[in-house]
């Protein structure tokens, strides 16, 4: 087997394993971060070869993977039936042809398994209509205050408030409903003031 392996024909397709092998073990360690590239997936070929399933680094991984093993495979055959391997010049560009749309139907396959990126990052928009406490400071017209809110994700955001009605004072530690977005600045109102009355 070792012999084989080391054999001049398969040294491409030994090499291919071994830098896939590199290429898990960099991500396994993390030092490749999120190595993607912004691709048009909906370009015919580069959806077809798999872009935009899976990221670069695992596109290439499984490319790498396929064409290595449809070479040695390939190269097994050609000696069994033929008694000797396919030169380099021959196996190489074949196996690379042959893992091409491989690779695009193991993207398919392998795309649903893998974990999808998610996000608990949200537009601070989505804050209007969500409930606050203030923490530091008093909220008047022209000086804000600062307060905590909680988005839909439980994460806490540190946001400048100030009254959104004219004349009003909102406290330290009160509660209060974020009502609109001015740039980098909340207005509120008290938190019962939405359920009184409009006269």
């Amino acid at each position: 087997m070792a012999a084989f392996l080391l054999a001049p024909e398969n040294i491409v397709f030994v090499s291919a394993l071994l830098l896939m092998l590199l290429i898990g073990g960099v991500q396994a360690l993390g030092f490749a971060g999120d190595a993607d590239l912004d691709l048009d997936s909906d370009a015919d070929l580069l959806g077809w070869l798999g872009f935009g399933r899976l990221p670069l680094l695992a596109l290439v991984a499984l490319f790498l993977t396929l064409f290595a093993i449809i070479g040695l495979l390939g190269q097994q055959a050609a000696h069994d039936l033929l008694g000797a391997m396919l030169s380099p010049w021959i196996a190489v560009p074949a196996a690379g042809v042959a893992a091409l749309p491989a690779t695009g139907v193991a993207a398919r396959i392998v795309a649903p398994l893998l974990p999808q990126d998610h996000t608990t990052a949200i537009p601070l928009d989505h804050l209007v209509g969500s409930h606050a406490r203030i923490v530091t400071g008093r909220a008047a017209s022209g000086s804000p205050a600062r307060a905590r809110v909680e988005d839909h994700h439980g994460q806490t955001h540190y946001v400048m408030v100030e009254p959104d009605n004219p004349g009003q004072v909102l406290e330290e530690g009160e509660i209060i409903l974020l009502v609109r977005r001015d740039e980098h600045l909340f207005r509120a109102i008290s938190h019962g003031d939405h359920y009184l009355p409009r006269i």
